[in-house]
This record gives C-alpha cells, sequence and structure tokens, in this order.
C-alpha cells in the first residue's frame, strides 16, 4: 500500500461543530482508522492544517491532538502548495470571502453551509469555482443520518406508493444564557452576525426535501423571535435580532407538501430532536436521526373519532421499527470520505456548490415569504 499524504487547510475548527463533528469525528478518525483506503493500492492520509484567528485557541487544539500544523494567516496557508484542500467551517458572514480567496488559490474547496448570506454570492462561488477547475463540495450531513438513510431505502423501493406529505418537527430549547449557559454561540440569534433559524435550517429542509422526495416549487414561511433577549458568553444582555423559530409549507414536484417546523424556543416531546412523518397512499413512516418506524397500508387500523371514552390502545405500538442492515458511520465523516474519493479517485460526487446555493436560495425566500405574508415560487437555479 502507497500512502498518500493530504493536507486540509481547516479554517473554523475552534467552533463546537467544527471541531466535533469534522476535526475529532471526521478528520481525526479516519486517520485512527488507518487513512482511507481508495482501493487501488493508495491510502489517503488526511493531515490537518488548523487555521483561525486565535493563536492560543489554535495551539491549545494542536496540542490536544498531537497536530503539528496551524496558522492565523489564511493567505500563507492558501499560498501554500502542499496545501490541497480548503474546508471552512466559520461563521457564516466570514465564508464567502475565505472561499474566493480559496478558490483563486486553486484549491479543492469544502464548506459547511450556508455557503453565503445570499443567493448571488452563493451562486458566484459556483460559477468561480467551475471557472478555476476546482472539485467542490458543501456539507449536507443529514442525508447521512441512520433514520434518513432507512428514509430513503424505503422511498426508492416504493413503499410509499404515491408520496402525499412530508411533516417535519426540528428543535428543542435554548437556554437564554443568564440562570443557564446557552448551547449554541450568541451570534446565532444577532441577524446583523449571519443568525437566525432560517438562515441556518433551511438549507438543510432543501437538500433533505430535494433529495428523497423533489424539487422544492414554492415556500410559505412565518417567522419569530420568540424570545428578545438573551445573554452571550461573557453574561452581558444583548437584544435578539434573528429569528429563533420559523414555520413553513413547501410545495415540492409532483405536488407532494411538505410542513416543516423548526425552533429554538420548543420544549421536546418526541423521540428525536428532529423527525419527518412521510405519508402515501400504500405506507407511512416517521424517521429521526437514528430509528425509522412505518406502518403499511395493509396493517394500518381504522381508527374512529370518539372522544367520550379513552383510548384502549397505543398508537405508536402499531408501528414497526425498520432494521439497521447495514453499519452507519458518523455522517460527516463518511460525506467526508465521499469528497476526498472525489478529489483523489474521481468518485462521482453533487453536493456541490451549486447545490449549497440551492439552499441559500431557499433561506432568502423564506424570510422574503415572511416579510411579505404570501407564498413565494423558487425559481429553478441553472448551472
Amino acid at each position: 500500500m502507497t500512502r498518500k499524504t493530504v493536507r486540509i487547510a481547516m479554517n473554523g475548527v475552534t467552533g463546537r461543530m467544527g471541531h466535533r463533528q469534522h476535526l475529532v469525528r471526521s478528520i481525526l478518525a479516519i486517520r485512527e482508522q488507518g487513512g482511507l483506503d481508495l482501493g487501488d493500492g493508495t491510502v489517503l492520509w488526511p493531515e490537518p492544517v488548523l487555521v483561525g484567528r486565535r493563536e492560543h485557541a489554535l495551539r491549545a487544539l494542536a496540542e490536544r491532538h498531537g497536530l503539528e500544523h496551524f496558522s492565523t494567516d489564511l493567505d500563507a496557508v492558501l499560498a501554500d502548495d502542499d496545501v490541497d484542500i480548503y474546508f471552512d467551517a466559520q461563521v457564516t458572514s466570514a465564508r464567502e470571502e475565505a472561499l474566493k480567496k480559496a478558490i483563486a488559490a486553486g484549491k479543492h474547496i469544502y464548506t459547511e453551509k450556508p455557503t453565503s448570506t445570499g443567493l448571488d454570492g452563493a451562486l458566484e462561488l459556483a460559477r468561480l469555482a467551475a471557472a478555476r477547475g476546482i472539485r467542490h463540495g458543501v456539507v449536507q450531513d443529514k442525508l447521512f443520518l441512520p433514520g434518513l438513510r432507512k428514509l430513503k431505502r424505503l422511498v426508492d423501493s416504493g413503499f410509499f406508493g404515491r408520496v402525499l406529505s412530508v411533516r417535519g418537527e426540528f428543535g428543542y430549547w435554548v437556554f437564554e444564557g443568564d440562570r443557564q449557559p446557552a448551547q449554541r454561540p450568541s451570534w446565532n440569534y444577532r441577524a446583523e452576525d449571519g443568525g437566525g433559524i432560517v438562515v441556518d435550517m433551511f438549507p438543510h429542509w432543501e437538500y433533505v426535501l430535494h433529495e428523497l422526495f423533489g424539487r422544492v416549487r414554492s415556500v410559505q414561511a412565518l417567522t419569530a423571535t420568540h424570545v428578545p433577549q438573551r445573554w452571550d458568553e461573557s453574561g452581558k444582555p444583548y437584544d435578539a435580532t434573528a429569528d429563533d423559530a420559523a414555520y413553513a409549507v413547501f410545495e415540492l414536484d409532483g405536488g407532494i407538501v411538505a410542513q416543516i417546523n423548526s425552533s429554538w424556543a420548543v420544549r421536546v416531546n418526541r423521540d428525536e430532536l428532529v423527525e419527518f412523518q412521510v405519508d402515501g397512499t400504500e405506507g407511512s413512516a416517521v424517521a429521526g436521526l437514528r430509528d425509522c418506524r412505518v406502518q403499511h397500508r395493509s396493517t394500518t387500523p381504522k381508527p374512529v373519532w370518539n372522544p367520550d371514552i379513552p383510548a384502549t390502545y397505543s398508537f405508536r405500538d402499531q408501528w414497526q421499527e425498520v432494521p439497521d442492515n447495514e453499519e452507519f458511520d458518523n455522517g460527516f465523516k463518511a460525506q467526508w470520505e465521499l469528497f476526498l474519493r472525489h478529489v483523489h479517485a474521481d468518485a462521482p460526487y453533487h453536493w456541490d456548490l451549486l447545490a449549497g446555493a440551492r439552499g441559500v436560495q431557499l433561506a432568502e425566500l423564506g424570510l422574503r415569504s415572511s416579510a411579505e405574508g404570501r407564498r413565494i415560487e423558487v425559481p429553478e437555479i441553472a448551472p
């Protein structure tokens, strides 16, 4: 076996998502398994170069994980010919400029979403990358969750018959930061810093709906800032200027109706933090992060509305668990491996910057729909 080192500039890995999911559970996990076997006698060995603004945080992170390379000088890192891939997990407002620099330097691009704060910027990134001839990918991690992979298996098998509707519930209570520390950074709740649940979650809903059921044709959304004041990391109060909840109806190809509620001001009374119920003419399913339950038409009971007597049965017990039937790796790691194969083994990969632009478009139109109080058509984005 021949080992080939791949140097990856990783910008923003001092943050929660960049550190836990992308550095530790993806890149370092690939190293722990001995690298990525390409199947042709070559093993890719990812060598991260940590990039950020705070040198002390980068140094501490590198020392904790036994890494040698870190820098606060992004331009110098991008000028290094040995750096092959640039990865971005910064705050959204800083991402577009950094991605443009990396594209100009000829680096392959892998990035978190949203790729930009607006559709024009997201499309420009896709066009610049295409003109430069680099490989590019956008994180679409929820497609690789066990629950949604089981759901995709059901869709592909024709289990649902004709799909009628999709209902999604996502969210949890994010503490305000006064009595208990918040689970999310304060910039998430300031619109001027690129925060807001629509900007954060609608790109996810776009690719989930698009990949499993069909293109989003229209959106009608209502946003809210349910918690108007929060406390930042230093304990100071601030005004929450971004939406912390969104209630949306999407129309998909084939007349499928999807309704998704997203909220950081809701307490969880469901099995998982996100669940999707899909109803079709032949069967239904409820999928979460890991589990998926089904009820086929042939085993569907016949409920009768009678509020005068208590129910003598459990509706949940009438559903059947979908078995794993395969090993499910960490979703972020699985997509990292696919992107590395795309860059170094010419494997197919379609979750690119244009796909990322569709997510930015849906978020932009969702906010516009709420502001104007109307349903808005979603134009198709051309390559």
